[in-house]
C-alpha cells in the first residue's frame, strides 16, 4: 500500500499538496513544527501514489512510497 512521507522540518505549511491530491490524503497537522509553521500529515488513507503532492511541493518536504 503506498504511504506518504511529509518531513516537518521542511514543510512551511503552503498547503499546495492538499489541494492537488485527487484522494484528499494530506491534512493540515494540529500540531506546531519545530520551524514554527503548521505542517502537512498524511491521514493514512486511500493513498493511490499519483505523486501529485510530492511534485507541486516547492519546499521538497514529501515523499511518496509505493
Amino acid at each position: 500500500m503506498p504511504e506518504i512521507k511529509v518531513d516537518d522540518s521542511k514543510c512551511k505549511g503552503c498547503y499546495i499538496c492538499i489541494e492537488a491530491c485527487p484522494k484528499k490524503c494530506i491534512e493540515i497537522s494540529k500540531e506546531f513544527s519545530k520551524s514554527g509553521y503548521y505542517p502537512v500529515k498524511y491521514t493514512g488513507a486511500d493513498c493511490i501514489a499519483c505523486q501529485q503532492c510530492s511534485r507541486i511541493c516547492p519546499d521538497l518536504a514529501i515523499d511518496v512510497y509505493k
